[in-house]
This record gives structure tokens, C-alpha cells and sequence, in this order.
């Protein structure tokens, strides 16, 4: 089957800067296909260009067949958008607001989406409530509800747990499912690398404006030629290695050693975990060496960012609360009720 969205060499220009340069993008039918990248990568202006809400420099879009550019009033008739900072009427319960905004989009029996929007998202219990009553999560759940009330064929969510705690976040994780699961195809932004790896069938990759690597999770990682990084701790006083001699353990693909508060910090990047412990293990006990905190963890996202860019990931992958997200970013984008 075509793509549901196709853009070929999507670019945007601000003041002479370059946003977004040159992207290729397609999205499959039923998928939830993620925009991964740091703050700043162009994520958001690529998904506004696709939603209508902002025209390309050059370019092409088309969403489910239809023109983005050329006439961007049908496609905003068959998508659903939440944004990054959702602002709506605080006195509102929430099955009120919901009703609104279908007689908005001209639902038929606007006052019938309520219920099976709120039992969507896991609100249910919150019907009633006003606005200003429900948590920030449950405030992003709803916003999800609302880019749902007019049954679009694709729903747009741009970096939708930003703020959130942990918990909240694991929350929407689920939501967010559950709107695949009932037949949308989702495209979201994020910069959290954990969340893209656990929703995302597939993850465009983007840095300074461009799309760098594309495809599953799984894919991604599996061309790195890199199984995991082993990390272990020599205690002080115990003597050193030399990244040389680090780097002739089997399976070493990089070998970094450093400063840490209980000793050397060693870190091996491999593509044989078992080999590389084996070999560590056999090099210290000859050296009269003892290890602590040996700990081997699989190759992930931001390894292939640091393979793709030649720098680490600085996405700020997991803030422990609201207040350790910049109150810029939160507050970049919003959508009035």
C-alpha cells in the first residue's frame, strides 16, 4: 500500500537559517512512526509543514492522497493535532470540552463522543470533572482525546509527555497504544530516546535539520555493528589499563577510561558482550586487579546517534519532574480552546 504521508525534500528556512533541510519522510498505514531527535533538530517545524500549519520553503506533502501544500484545509479535516502546550477553558468537565470540540468539527451527535473518547484515553472517572481539577497528565490524555473527536486518519503528537513525570509518562505510553490499537496511525516528536524505543514501530532520526537514519528500533541498533557496552570501576590504588591494552580485549569496538568517585571508570563498547567480559575479567585477574560495578547494557538509540553525529545524545532523556524541563520549551507552542 502508498504511504498515508509522503514528503520528499521538505525544506524551511528562518531568517536565512536552515529548520528543516531537505527531508525524506514516509509513514505507513497503522503505524506509529517517530521523530527522535535533541531540542532544536527541526522536529517540530517538520510536523507543523505536515499538518498545514506552516508552508515550505520547497518541498512536497501529501497525507492519505491529498496535497498538504496545495490545499492544506482538507487535510486538517482528517488529522488530529495536540501540541505541545495545550491551553483550554479551565471551567470546562472535561466531557464538556470534548463535546465542544466535536460540534466544532461538526461531529454528528457531538454530546455521543464524550464516553467513548475519555474510556479511550482511561479518563472515564474524570467526566465530570473540570479542567483545572485534573493533573498534567491527565490534562495531556485529554488533549489526546480532543485530537481524536473528529476520527482522523492520522494524529499528530507533538513531544506529548514533555513535563511529565515518570510515572505520568508511562501512563500516556499506554494511551498512546491504545489510539493505535483502535486504528489510527500516529506520528509523534519526542526527545527521549527510552520512549521512542519502546512506542515507535519505526524512528526517523533528526540532527541540525536533517534526517540522519531511518528505520525500526531494532534496525537501527542492529547496524551499529555494536552489541552492548561493559562497564566496570577499578577501585583506587589497585593500578590502571591503559585504553591500548583495553582495546585488545576481544570484541572491543572502543575502549574510553576515566575519572569516577570510587576509582578508574572503564567503558568498552563491544559486539561481543560475553567475549569482551570473558577477555576483561582475564586481563584484570592476571594484573592482580579487582573489578566493581561490572555491568554490561545492550546498544541503544544513542548509540547510534553517537555513531551517526560523533557526539552523545543530549535529548535530556529522562527528567525526574516538571520542573527539570525548560519552562521555554514547555511554553513554545500552544493551543487555545
Amino acid at each position: 500500500m502508498p504511504p498515508i504521508i509522503e514528503a520528499r525534500n521538505l525544506t524551511k528556512r528562518y531568517k536565512g537559517n536552515i529548520a528543516v533541510n531537505n527531508v525524506d519522510l514516509e509513514v505507513q498505514e497503522g503505524e506509529i512512526f517517530g521523530i527522535l531527535g535533541p531540542n532544536g533538530a527541526g522536529k517540530t517545524t517538520t510536523l507543523e509543514m505536515i499538518e498545514g500549519l506552516r508552508v515550505p520553503d520547497s518541498g512536497t506533502i501529501t497525507v492519505d492522497g491529498i496535497d498538504a501544500v496545495r490545499d492544506s484545509d482538507r487535510v486538517r479535516k482528517i488529522i488530529g493535532v495536540q501540541l505541545q502546550s495545550t491551553a483550554l477553558f479551565p471551567y470546562l468537565s472535561a466531557s464538556e470540552l470534548i463535546a465542544l470540540f466535536a460540534s466544532f468539527y461538526g461531529v454528528a451527535n457531538p454530546h455521543d463522543r464524550p464516553a467513548a473518547l475519555l474510556k479511550l484515553v482511561n479518563l472515564e472517572e474524570k467526566a465530570k470533572s473540570r479542567v483545572d481539577e485534573l493533573s498534567g497528565g491527565q490534562q495531556q490524555r485529554l488533549s489526546i482525546a480532543l485530537a481524536l473527536v473528529n476520527e482522523p486518519r492520522v494524529t499528530f503528537l507533538d513531544e506529548p509527555t514533555t513535563g511529565l513525570d515518570p510515572l505520568a509518562r508511562r501512563n500516556l505510553w499506554q494511551t498512546i497504544l491504545g489510539v493505535r490499537a483502535a486504528g489510527t496511525t500516529v506520528v509523534l516528536t519526542t526527545h527521549y530516546m527510552e520512549e521512542a524505543e519502546v512506542l515507535c514501530d519505526r524512528i526517523a532520526i533528526m540532527d541540525a535539520g536533517r534526517v540522519i537514519a531511518c528505520d525500526t528500533p531494532a534496525g537501527l541498533i542492529r547496524g551499529l555493528d555494536l552489541e552492548a557496552t561493559v562497564s566496570a570501576t577499578i577501585a583506587g590504588g589497585q593500578g590502571e589499563l591503559s585504553q591500548g591494552e583495553l582495546a585488545r580485549v576481544p570484541g572491543v569496538v572502543s575502549a574510553e577510561t576515566g575519572g569516577h568517585e570510587s576509582g578508574l571508570r572503564l567503558t568498552l563498547k563491544t559486539n561481543d558482550a560475553q567475549a569482551t567480559i570473558v577477555g576483561l575479567l582475564r586481563l584484570t585477574g592476571e594484573r592482580g586487579i579487582t573489578l566493581n560495578n561490572l555491568n554490561s547494557t545492550r546498544a541503544t538509540l544513542e548509540d547510534v546517534f553517537l555513531a551517526r553525529t560523533g557526539r552523545s545524545y543530549e535529548g535530556d532523556d529522562a527528567p525526574e519532574t516538571a520542573e527539570d524541563v525548560a519552562p521555554a520549551k514547555r511554553g513554545r507552542r500552544s493551543r487555545a480552546a
